[in-house]
């Protein structure tokens, strides 16, 4: 039996602002960041978990970090994870803790955190990658690690564990598919962000096509022109009929009138979808936008949105409003694997592919267990997984693509340990000697302008 008996947060900010990468519409200069928790146990074992933040801020939320994680300490491992749904209820339910959320912002990001950290510690001890935790499940055992409340006029226990039931039958043939490394395709997105020149954009893009992609991403959002001139270049490189798949992504910079207008001089394009076309909390404003792409002169163009929705509440609504043609949570900012695992129900119960939202560091560590997850015990249909060369040398067990695919992870845990050495060299504001943030190359984003 293993007791929980602490747990440290970690601060580290990887400076990725001075070289635009994930720059876009919205965010021109982020530092991709990890709020990091790491629970300490009686035994050999240590749970690794992490939201993704952009920078400034992330400090906050190590500090709801520090308000969480209290509430598994002195806590058997066994017992939390008996009944993951009413564990989870359990984390979410401090009066005053929830008050400051509910269930959403700066309090559920530090729950993604510890809730994924737990996860990786059960894991661990269990000698299994997460996915394989939940595949080796029964649809009832599954169904236990959701709370179900607010979506039961979505979908009710008896129901899932029905969807689950129905593909359960060729689940071991998916297994070993995954074991294989064939579970999930993945998408480039490292060549299109917004801040970098048409030449990185040429090179990036030729280089990805010898690489196998099929799929391929580009931010849009700066302008009209500077947009049809890039998708021209990307559309010369990957064409128009060789099986290549165009999706593009605005993050959230456009009202609903702007993105339909901006999205039809982009149709000719044609994008599979358009990503984050206006705010995440519009869900009327994601059906209207859809509703007017679907019959554009060039084709119809699908709408995508999720990184930055805050609950399975809001998915459930998008999904009832007809809003989504694909679904993309992030595996922290909503609350852990246990909602994530609400959400993919969700999106089977009403047909839309889930493509998890994996463009920062950590995540396609963590959403490559996602999708897995999906498609092997859940909707039992391949869908694309994002996937970003950034920053993966500084996990102990990085995430990586083969042929098109993602590498399944078989290492036990979670696969978002981070490297100590890179904790230290990256940690804010951290220490003199030992880390970049106290190094003269740092004032140029300490003490220069923020955007």
């Amino acid at each position: 039996m293993v007791k929980i008996t602490g747990f440290s947060t970690r601060d580290v900010r990887f400076p990725t602002s001075l070289d635009k990468t994930g720059s876009d519409a919205m965010n021109a200069a982020g530092d991709y960041s990890a709020a990091y928790c790491i629970i300490e146990t009686d035994s050999s074992y240590a749970g690794h978990g992490m939201t993704f933040t952009i920078g400034r801020g992330n400090e906050i939320v190590c500090s709801a970090i520090g308000l969480l994680a209290p509430l598994v300490v002195g806590k058997d491992l066994d017992e939390l994870t008996a009944d993951w749904g009413k564990t989870w209820r359990y984390l979410v339910s401090d009066s005053q803790l929830r008050w400051i959320g509910p269930e959403k912002g700066v309090i559920h990001l530090a729950l993604g955190a510890v809730v994924n950290a737990l996860w990786d510690l059960w894991a661990k001890t269990l000698n299994k990658p997460v996915w394989r935790i939940v595949a080796d499940m029964t649809p009832e055992e599954f169904v236990r690690c959701i709370d179900f409340r607010y979506i039961t006029d979505a979908i009710t226990p008896e129901e899932a564990i029905a969807l689950l039931k129905e593909v359960e039958p060729t689940k071991q043939d998916r297994i070993r598919e995954a074991e294989q490394s064939q579970a999930v395709p993945a998408y480039t997105t490292s060549a299109g962000w917004l801040g970098y020149s048409e030449e990185k954009l040429k090179s990036l893009l030729a280089e990805s096509v010898q690489l196998g992609y099929k799929h391929f991403k580009l931010k849009v959002g700066g302008s009209v022109e500077d947009d049809r001139r890039r998708l021209s270049i990307a559309r010369e490189a990957i064409g128009y009929d060789k099986g290549n798949i165009l999706m593009v992504d605005a993050n959230q910079v456009w009202s609903v009138p702007e993105a339909i207008t901006w999205m039809q001089q982009l149709a000719e394009f044609k994008p599979w979808f358009i990503e984050e076309p206006t705010s995440p909390d519009d869900i009327l404003g994601h059906a209207a936008i859809r509703k007017a792409l679907q019959n554009t002169p060039h084709g119809p163009i699908g709408v995508a949105t999720g990184e930055m929705c805050q609950n399975r509440v809001i998915f459930k609504q998008l999904l009832q409003a007809g809003a989504l043609t694909v679904l993309q949570p992030d595996a922290c900012r909503v609350g852990g694997v246990n909602e994530v695992l609400a959400i993919l129900l969700l999106a089977r119960k009403f047909g839309v592919p889930i493509v998890p939202h994996s463009g920062g560091v950590g995540l396609p560590e963590y959403t490559q267990h996602l999708s897995t997850i999906d498609y092997v015990v859940v909707s039992g249909k391949k869908s694309v997984l994002e996937y970003v060369d950034h920053l993966h040398e500084h996990f102990v067990h990085p995430s990586s693509v083969k042929d098109g695919y993602y590498v399944t992870p078989m290492e036990p845990g979670y696969s978002v340990e981070m490297k100590p050495e890179s904790m230290d060299a990256f940690a804010f504001p951290g220490e003199e000697g030992k880390s970049w943030w106290r190094s003269e190359e740092a004032k140029q984003i300490l003490e220069g302008p923020r955007i």
